[in-house]
């Protein structure tokens, strides 16, 4: 396939992957279908385009296509299952039905949708970061710290489950948006985290698209959410935590295409309508919890960590203490080996290097196959003067990262600390 066709392909699948598919679920209200007739459409635009051209419209091109596919299979099943399918199948040019429940936009609402309360949570997010994000089942897997076929295997159980269960996928109302909002969250959450570090090293290494997106759907969500309600404190929470991690992506990546440290970025390139944004957003939510609206969750405290960071005119006046004490609160709500990772390094900063190691250590066991474990033992253990070890950690962290900009940022590292240690010898 030539390149240029290839790079088009790529792009609207990217560009165009959840609208096809939550349109398509809309308009037949069956999954499978929609996704299999959404990824039939482009396997013929592969095998098309290079003898045929790009047409001008590629998104329209899948789009019809697809509803082609999708019309052809219900053709088929009508002939097996008898003719009651038949007022559908022949409507192919009627326009779609307006039921659209309480959530307007159609990849939002195919979120919600996904997150059925039968599935397990898990389930409901690995299930929506397929179908309505995109993503690959080995990114999907990357995000859970799960092997591939582990991951093939859950969205197939997850499928299945629903199936068999016979929910189909209805449109969801008003009332069933508060059990599903934590799911949808997730999702979007993890679609931001793909987008400002993606996880294949043959990707771009930012990708403002997927970002972008969860942006405006997690406003969309946030709009849906009554006032008051700890649903609409949750997603106001994440609203904030993207916007101020969004705020630095101008200064996260160098001409070079290598990933720069958060102290090492240019703090004048960050993005101060949206910094200005999340704070604010912030502020609402520490001022709403000192009145006893409830209590700081997940993406709160993660927020308000971006806060104290994007508040810092340089690296140097970061508010360590502070850090180290909002991921001792994190800690407590969210226990998980990540965060006590992310506490080590605050606590290497505010304490010693010493200290944040002895606590990297102590993961080994839950996050010995993650680049993130072995990145921070590395630069810790370069610290305290054992270049060495260092160098072993940073060899396994190149082995395991999954992103272009970061494994070139690491190789510097390394052969940095090789020159480094090998001019000290001579």
């Amino acid at each position: 396939m030539r390149t240029d066709v290839a790079a088009t392909v790529a792009r609207t699948h990217r560009e165009e992957w959840a609208r096809v598919v939550a349109g398509l679920t809309r308009r037949f209200a069956d999954l499978d279908i929609a996704e299999e007739a959404a990824a039939e459409a482009f396997a013929v635009a592969i095998e098309r385009w290079p003898d045929d051209g790009i047409p001008p419209n590629p998104g329209g091109w899948i789009t019809m296509t697809a509803h082609r596919k999708a019309i052809d299979r219900l053709r088929r099943e009508a002939r097996r299952d008898g003719l009651y399918r038949e007022a559908l199948m022949l409507a192919e040019d009627a326009p779609v039905a307006d039921e659209v429940g309480a959530v307007g936009d159609d990849r939002l609402r195919l979120m919600f949708v996904c997150c059925h309360p039968v599935l397990s949570m898990e389930a409901r997010v690995a299930l929506t970061l397929r179908i309505v994000g995109g993503l690959t089942v080995t990114e999907i897997a990357h995000a859970f710290l799960v092997q591939e076929t582990t991951m093939g295997a859950r969205l197939t159980r997850a499928k299945a489950k629903i199936k068999a269960a016979g929910l189909g996928f209805r449109v969801p109302e008003q009332g069933d948006l508060p059990g599903r909002t934590d799911g949808v969250l997730a999702v979007l959450y993890l679609i931001f985290n793909e987008g400002y570090l993606a996880s294949g090293q043959d990707s771009d290494p930012l990708r403002p698209d997927l970002t972008g997106e969860a942006i405006r759907l997690t406003r969309l969500v946030r709009d849906l959410l009554p006032a008051g309600s700890g649903e609409r404190a949750e997603a106001t929470g994440l609203l904030a935590l993207m916007l101020l991690t969004e705020a630095r992506a101008g200064a996260r990546v160098s001409v070079d295409g290598e990933l720069v440290r958060l102290d090492e970025q240019d703090r004048g390139a960050w993005d101060r309508t949206l910094i200005d944004e999340g704070l604010a957003l912030v502020r609402e939510r520490i001022d709403a919890v000192a009145r006893g609206d409830g209590e700081m969750d997940r993406y709160q405290l993660l927020s308000a960590i971006n806060a104290v960071h994007a508040s810092a005119a340089h690296a140097s006046d970061t508010d360590w203490s502070r850090i180290v004490s909002l991921y001792g609160e994190l800690e407590r709500v969210d226990p998980n080996p990540i965060v006590t990772l992310n506490r080590a390094i605050a606590v290497s900063e505010f304490d010693s290097p010493e200290v944040g190691l002895a606590m990297v250590d102590r993961l080994a066991q839950p996050l010995g196959s993650h680049h993130a474990f072995h990145t921070t033992r590395a630069e810790l253990l370069r610290r305290v003067g054992r270049p060495e070890d260092a160098r072993t950690a940073y060899d396994r962290a190149i082995d395991l990262a999954g992103n272009s900009a970061e494994v070139a940022h690491l190789i510097r590292r390394r052969d940095e600390l090789a020159a480094s240690t090998k001019g000290e010898s001579e």
